[in-house]
């Protein structure tokens, strides 16, 4: 891989690690890369240097740093790291999350415009930022669980989500169809797999979706503001 860990400093003082990828070419911007719950994976940081290949400056943060620095659970091992995961992504709540999203921001806003993708975990992250970190450009949210339950949060820029239709944790019916109802302006697509089918070298992985997603997630980044 191409990019490197650096620190970043949160918006409250805290110093938290980050995968950080430079831009191949011309910089287009700034891409904010939110994780799953599993840590800086190795699927985390593919994506970040997918969008360094395209031509944006990614910064991944470890969202987990206060609580268990260095967390990180691999695609091939989901099962064993459940757990542990989905307690440390409770335990951060959104006040830590918003503090280290904006560390990032405040680190890219400097270029140029930011934008900010994250996947399940990170795209339930990426619409709270997307609400309430002043300054996006553009949001993509990949299968965000949560989202339906932050229907009163409104997105300040523009931003767009990604849902699988076989997705056994996030229903079409009582959680997608909520997110339509309450913000027809916001793109809502779906696709013909599972949770998870942007994270390669896992059974959720569903290659022309990922790639789909991707691309449509390029799209509203090259032409916001």
């Amino acid at each position: 891989m191409a990019g490197n860990m650096i620190r970043v400093t949160s918006r409250d003082g805290f110093e938290l690690d980050a995968w950080h990828v430079k831009p191949a070419g011309p910089r287009k911007g700034g891409v904010i890369v939110i994780q799953e719950i599993f840590g800086l994976s190795d699927h985390i940081r593919e994506m970040a240097e997918r969008f360094g290949a395209a031509g944006y400056e990614a910064v991944a943060p470890s969202m987990y740093d206060r609580a268990e620095p260095g967390f990180i659970v691999q695609p091939r091992d989901l099962a064993a790291g459940m757990a542990r995961g989905v307690a440390l992504a409770t335990g951060n709540g959104p006040d830590n999350a918003l503090n280290d999203m904006g560390g990032v921001f405040d680190m890219l806003k400097a270029a140029g415009k930011v934008c900010i993708t994250g996947y399940c975990y990170g795209g339930t992250m990426s619409w709270l930022a997307a609400a309430r970190l002043d300054g996006l450009s553009a949001a993509s949210c990949y299968y965000g669980g949560n989202i339906a339950q932050m229907l009163g949060l409104r997105p300040q820029c523009p931003t767009i989500c990604h849902f699988g239709a076989k997705d056994a944790h996030i229903p079409l019916v009582g959680a997608v169809d909520r997110i339509e109802a309450a913000h027809p302006d916001v793109p809502v697509y779906i696709y013909d797999a599972g949770h998870g089918f942007a994270r390669k070298d896992s059974t959720d992985h569903d290659a022309a979706s990922d790639r789909l997603a991707f691309e449509r997630t390029l799209e509203l980044f090259g032409r916001a503001g």
